[in-house]
Formats: structure tokens, sequence, C-alpha cells
């Protein structure tokens, strides 16, 4: 078995010199070839780098918006509840009025507050007459009521408030009960 190693004795003198050459041509595309790749891997440390902070920087700024929107949120409906409160200082201001004048004034002032809550998504629930239903009423107490059909809502004591389609505040009501058999 012929031994080829460069350094050996017996191997061929102009062979070890292109060999020589090849190992020095492959070293070089390698040394090429890893400051490309160390060259590829800064820039992609770069854009992650970047990224993490144009991230970071949109969580703060989403943290920032909602807190904003926190604080902020009833702002239209107080702004709209202020000319309300301007009818009623001007109502307690007036110094001689009568019984038929304050009511009115009440009267209006709560026309205009009633349409405010309704026009911010708040409904009243007044269910005289309706069929009886626990999910939006609360049972008081129950009556004889002959002309009504049994669980039927009698009177309301209290009327109750949906926003938005949700149950704000139950119903009081009084509903009739069954006759005795």
């Amino acid at each position: 078995m012929e031994n080829t190693h460069p350094q050996h004795p017996d191997a061929a003198p102009d062979g070890g010199a292109a060999a020589d050459a090849q190992v020095l041509a492959d070293i070089d595309q390698l040394t090429q070839a890893l400051s490309e790749s160390e060259s590829k891997l800064g820039e992609m440390r770069d854009t992650v780098l970047r990224e993490r902070a144009d991230l970071d920087n949109q969580r703060k700024r989403l943290a920032r918006d909602l807190e904003q929107a926190r604080r902020f949120a009833n702002e239209r409906l107080l702004s709209d509840l202020l000319p309300v409160c301007d009818n009623l200082e001007r109502g307690l201001a007036v110094e001689n009025a009568d019984i038929a004048t304050l009511r009115e004034g009440m009267d209006l002032t709560l026309k205009a507050l009633l349409k405010v809550a309704e026009t911010n998504g708040l409904k009243p629930l007044n269910p005289v007459g309706e069929i009886f239903n626990p999910e939006l009423h609360q049972a008081v107490s129950t009556v004889d009521a002959p002309n009504q059909a049994p669980n039927t809502v009698v009177a309301v004591f209290q009327k109750g408030y949906v926003l938005n389609e949700r149950l704000l505040r139950p119903a009081l009501v009084t509903v009739a009960k069954a006759p005795d058999a």
C-alpha cells in the first residue's frame, strides 16, 4: 500500500505542491464562506433586535392606548349629561317657583336624562302585563289577580334596565298567582 500523505518521504514532490495549493484554496474558500455567514448572522441579529424593539414599542403603545380608552370611556356620556346638570342647577336657582312649575321642570329634566341614557344604550324594563321572566324580573310578591293569567306581572315597584342587551338591574315586580284549585 502506497502512502500519499504530502509530508511522507515517498510522496511525489510535484503532487505535494498541488495538494498544498488545493488545501490553501479550500481554506480560502471556507474562510470566505465563514465571513459571509458571520456577516449574515450579524444582519439577522440586527433584524431580530429591531423586531423585538418594534414589538416592545407596539406593546407599550397598545398599553398606553388602552389606558387612555379606559380613562376616557365615559367622556361622551358625561358630555351628554352636562345639559341635564345645567337644567337641574337652573331649576334650583329659581327662588319663587310654584309646585306646578317645579314639577314641569323636573319632568323636562327627567325626559332629557332618559334620552341621554337611551342614546347610550340603556333601555327601561316596565313589564306590566308580560309573563314573568326570572332572567329580567325579580318577584317581590304574588297576589290574587282574577283578571290576569297566572305568572303575569301585575305591578312594577321599580323599573329594571338593560344596557346594550345585558341586564343592568332586574325589575322588581308583583306577579299574579294561580287560582287555588
